[in-house]
């Protein structure tokens, strides 16, 4: 516009220089890329603009997201980046709009500019977890499908799904409009009340308040590490630095997560599980190989009750710990509360002097339920059925423990066997 002023301002507006700068900082140019398509610096600006000017404020921040996971999962898991599809344009994102009723968030639209989800395959791009005979791997919806997905029906009214588990049928949804108690572009896993009369009364675990927010938070936690890649994986564990414990030669350090699918807010019932890895220093003398015998306990939920579990081994193993060597499992636990912690020692003897024995501390790990909403159906239907019950303890559930890797897990036939 500052062009049209005067001769002086026109020159300036078409000084090359300045339009680098926004090129870079608006849709991540680099010099090879420009170079590639033989333009002026305002040139690209422009015709960028003209195609995704309505997306200045995502665009960027989006980009480097998908950037940064397709850089970081090349390496790791090749297989998952050649699932992903290629960006759609704006005349299919307008034609989903007219299909559902419903606008879609700019953010949203902005990353299907960029991908186009991923075909329905395992393993899916928005993570993993498995336990025993329970696996889960959500895969980021393409537009279409997505679309299909969309509901009309009471207790999800105007939702559109993000992902979807082909095992599980779990899905991720993102509310389209602030209706039946939901914030607009709110995410969230659907829970359905089994104790209300109303069928459609579902509460919500929140797991995000935009799409923009949603998807960089969890691009951000794979390629800073913070979930393992596990046989070509992403594994949702959420692990505590200061969650780690050395005693001697021996470290033992946890990780957990929260399993929506197996957890309920009425009853109150909230299912996490633990991945706890157990390392001898390399640097260690070979006569400190040692063999685990028992486990022991101390699990506390939100009120303060207490329980200690002991018992033989783990995942009815025993493992012998030798200097460098590493020993993970995964086992599970519930609280009737929507958080608790756990700590306690593992009793090892040593190899090479039988009657040696010691306790190998565990370090104490807290796991917390996320942000839920009750729903509004059963806030209508009876206020009264809001008094829970919150008297089950916490239970260690090593009898279930499972060391299988994720490929070996079959497709679950039901729930987690701590259910069965």
């Amino acid at each position: 516009s500052c062009c049209y002023l005067s001769r002086r301002l026109n020159q300036l507006s078409s000084h090359d220089p300045l339009w680098k700068r926004h090129c870079k900082k608006y849709w991540l140019i680099s010099e090879e890329e420009k170079s590639q398509r033989n333009q002026s610096w305002k040139a690209i600006f422009i015709s960028t603009y003209s195609d995704l000017g309505r997306y200045i404020r995502y665009y960027a921040t989006l980009k480097k997201a998908w950037d940064d996971l397709e850089k970081y999962l090349g390496q790791r898991c090749p297989r998952m980046i050649g699932s992903l599809k290629e960006s759609v344009q704006e005349e299919d994102l307008d034609a989903v709009e007219a299909q559902i009723g419903c606008k879609l968030p700019d953010d949203y639209r902005c990353s299907f500019r960029i991908h186009n989800g991923q075909k329905l395959v395992v393993p899916g791009l928005m993570g993993s977890m498995a336990l025993s005979n329970h696996y889960r791997s959500e895969d980021l919806l393409d537009i279409d499908t997505a679309a299909g997905g969309f509901q009309q029906r009471l207790g999800l009214k105007q939702c559109l799904p993000l992902t979807f588990c082909i095992h599980t049928g779990l899905s991720q949804y993102m509310a389209l409009e602030s209706v039946e108690g939901r914030n607009k572009y709110e995410i969230f896993y659907q829970c359905p009340d089994q104790m209300a009369r109303n069928p459609s009364a579902i509460d919500m675990f929140i797991t995000g308040t935009s799409y923009l927010e949603w998807f960089t938070s969890y691009v951000n936690k794979v390629v800073t590490g913070g979930y393992p890649i596990i046989r070509d994986q992403i594994f949702r564990y959420v692990h505590d630095k200061e969650c780690v414990a050395t005693t001697g030669d021996i470290t033992v350090s946890v990780s957990t997560s929260f399993l929506p699918e197996l957890s309920s807010v009425h009853p109150p019932h909230y299912f996490f599980t633990y991945r706890i890895r157990i390392e001898m220093s390399k640097d260690a003398l070979p006569e400190k190989a040692c063999q685990l015998d028992s486990r022991y306990w101390r699990i506390t939920n939100a009120k303060g009750d207490v329980e200690e579990v002991q018992g033989p081994g783990v995942v009815g193993e025993f493992p012998i710990i030798s200097p460098g060597r590493v020993y993970e499992y995964t086992s599970c636990t519930t609280f009737s509360t929507t958080s608790g912690y756990m700590e306690g020692y593992y009793t090892f003897h040593c190899l090479y002097y039988k009657d040696k024995f010691f306790n190998v501390t565990i370090p104490r790990f807290h796991m917390v339920c996320p942000t839920f909403k009750v729903s509004t159906a059963r806030m209508e239907t009876n206020h009264n059925e809001y008094a829970v019950d919150e008297d089950e303890d916490s239970t260690d559930t090593d009898e279930y423990e499972d060391r299988r890797r994720v490929l070996d897990i079959p497709a679950p036939s039901g729930r987690c066997p701590r259910h069965t």
